[in-house]
């Protein structure tokens, strides 16, 4: 009886566990399912997007500057000079070195002069005879001695003597070739003992600063241009600065095969960078004034030889082609590529990729769901 009356009781204790397990089944929530091995981590309870990289960013500014047309020219010398001799002669003296600077009127090349010095001797000798000649004609006419005639010719002979010392001294003085200005000359084609002839290429000289910067601009720009407009100007050879410039001179001939009207600028050239003969690239601002989309330098990143900037689009870097136009004060003209509403990044730059997410450290942040569950929202398998 005792036994029965045991085993009635483990019965029971069991029926009654069975249904407690049951209930709390029942009202148990539906299980996640376990994330695959290798699959992508969980945003977290709201979804967020993950945390961007920190950069500061404003829209482009819309100022009014002074457009400009852009051209290529060539860079010519200040004054320029090929150094020839007036007369023929041995080459006695070389003065100068090649490739430094010269001031005016310094003598460059000496030529051979005994011959000319003689001539000089003579026309003087004969210059203090005729003078003699002269007083004594002219006391012997004063006591009537001799004809008016006589002292006349007397004079006359006087004159041609006193020419004849200034040409010796003028045919002296061509043996010595001097500088017509200052400025750095060039390489020599003769050496000492060299004959030459009258006219014979021996250096060249150039005055490079200032320098002149020719170019020509389409004849439908005739009324935009005038003398004392600013220019730009740069090299490829030395891409890494712009030198300013004015326009002086305008030729009033239009070239009929072109079109094109010739202008004439000048640039300092206090640092001797720039050389006559080389490719510039011109940027003429003209008079006319319209708005223009400047951003921060700091913004363009080259690529190749083409200008980037990031632009902010939906929390994301996205990487823009731009064409950039003048400089001004740290601030870079946009052409094309952006418009007035978009945010560009300033700051930030170079820890950017295509695509990155981004925060704007400078502007309000919208805000974000914190992942905690609305309290009062209906819970599934709610009634």
């Amino acid at each position: 009886m005792k036994t029965t009356n045991i085993v009635g009781a483990v019965v029971l204790l069991a029926a009654v566990g069975s249904l407690s397990y049951l209930a709390g089944t029942r009202n148990a929530p539906p299980a996640q399912p376990s994330a695959a091995p290798g699959s992508a981590p969980a945003k977290g309870p709201a979804g967020g997007p993950p945390a961007g990289i920190i950069i500061e960013a404003r829209a482009p500014q819309v100022v009014k500057l002074p457009q400009s047309i852009t051209t290529v020219g060539s860079l010519r010398s200040d004054e320029a000079v090929i150094v020839r001799p007036e007369i023929a002669g041995r080459v006695v003296e070389i003065a100068f070195r090649e490739g430094q600077r010269v001031t005016r009127d310094q003598v460059l090349v000496r030529l051979d002069d005994s011959v000319q010095k003689a001539d000089l001797e003579r026309a003087r000798a004969n210059l203090t005879l005729s003078k003699s000649k002269y007083e004594r004609a002219r006391d012997l006419r004063a006591q009537g001695f001799i004809s008016g005639q006589a002292k006349d010719e007397a004079e006359n002979n006087l004159k041609v003597a006193q020419a004849d010392v200034e040409l010796a001294a003028a045919r002296l003085a061509k043996t010595e070739v001097r500088a017509p200005f200052g400025g750095i000359i060039g390489l020599r084609s003769v050496s000492v003992g060299d004959y030459v002839k009258e006219g014979q290429d021996m250096v060249n000289l150039e005055e490079i600063d200032p320098l002149k910067v020719d170019f020509r601009v389409p004849e439908v720009f005739l009324s935009q241009v005038k003398a004392g407009q600013v220019l730009q100007v740069t090299m490829d050879a030395l891409p890494d600065r712009t030198w300013p410039g004015q326009v002086y001179a305008i030729n009033p001939l239009v070239d009929a095969n072109g079109r094109a009207i010739a202008i004439r600028a000048q640039v300092a050239n206090t640092d001797g960078r720039l050389r006559p003969g080389m490719f510039a690239r011109v940027r003429l601002l003209t008079s006319e004034v319209r708005d223009s989309l400047m951003i921060s330098e700091e913004s363009i990143f080259p690529v190749g030889d083409d200008k980037y900037v990031y632009k902010v689009v939906d929390g994301r870097a996205q990487r823009q082609k731009v064409e950039i136009g003048q400089r001004r004060d740290s601030r870079v003209e946009i052409l094309g590529g952006l418009s007035a509403a978009d945010t560009i990044v300033t700051a930030g730059v170079v820890k950017l990729r295509d695509g990155a997410p981004v925060k704007v450290a400078n502007s309000p942040e919208p805000a974000q769901p914190v992942g905690k569950a609305d309290p009062q929202a209906p819970r599934k398998g709610d009634s």
